[in-house]
């Protein structure tokens, strides 16, 4: 199975491709926390000017995935386990109303791609890498936001999605039946693409429930 953490931008700028290429390195741990951010490596690395690598950090720094120092440069920012539960609080809220708009609001061509990807979940050969089983799972909470065709609602639910990713990538070492969380993402699937706007929203809050609850037992 080949579940992309990062989406690639449609026509987008440079700016974006830096964002995007910067972005999940730093939500899947790639980029350590505390880690500075080496512009020029990254402008060799990524083959880009020094424009769109500076305008993707700002963005970043908004999304509190990195924060610049006067002086100092610009860190990957540190993972506060202590940000858990208000990050839980908020995804609690917004995952069930994004879970429930996606399955009222998600186009056949939609439904047509979250059935591909349920059926790549139910093929795939079960993989003892957690790295890659976090990213299946980020890749799947991405496909179920773009079918709520709300940008704003689909910015927040990203980059509160990112946050708890990086929480996840500390204790990735430890986590036990992580593809058993992945898993969940099947009936939730199936309820989108059946329209089962109620059974979505049940099915989001569990999983978001289920991470929190992971999470803790580990603290």
């Amino acid at each position: 199975m080949n579940t992309r953490v990062n989406d690639e931008p449609a026509g987008g700028s440079l700016t974006d491709l830096a964002y995007l290429l910067l972005r999940d390195r730093l939500v899947m741990l790639e980029i350590k926390p505390g880690e500075p951010i080496n512009e020029d490596r990254l402008r060799t690395e990524f083959n880009l000017g020094r424009t769109p690598i500076r305008e993707a950090l700002k963005r970043l720094e908004q999304e509190r995935l990195v924060v610049a120092f006067p002086r100092r440069g610009t860190f990957a920012t540190d993972v506060n386990i202590s940000d858990l539960s208000h990050i839980s609080e908020v995804r609690r809220t917004l995952e069930p109303l994004a879970a429930a708009a996606a399955a009222e609001r998600a186009t056949s061509e939609d439904r047509a791609g979250l059935t591909e990807l349920r059926s790549q979940l139910d093929t795939a050969t079960p993989s003892g890498d957690n790295t890659e089983l976090l990213r299946t799972d980020v890749g799947v909470h991405r496909a179920i936001y773009r079918c709520v065709h709300n940008p704003f609602l689909e910015d927040t639910l990203i980059s509160y999605d990112n946050l708890a990713t990086r929480i996840w990538c500390v204790f990735l070492p430890r986590l036990s039946g992580m593809a058993g969380h992945v898993d969940e993402h099947g009936p939730l699937l199936t309820a989108i693409v059946e329209g089962d706007a109620e059974k979505a929203s049940e099915l989001a809050t569990q999983h978001v429930v289920g991470f929190e609850r992971a999470i803790r037992a580990l603290i």
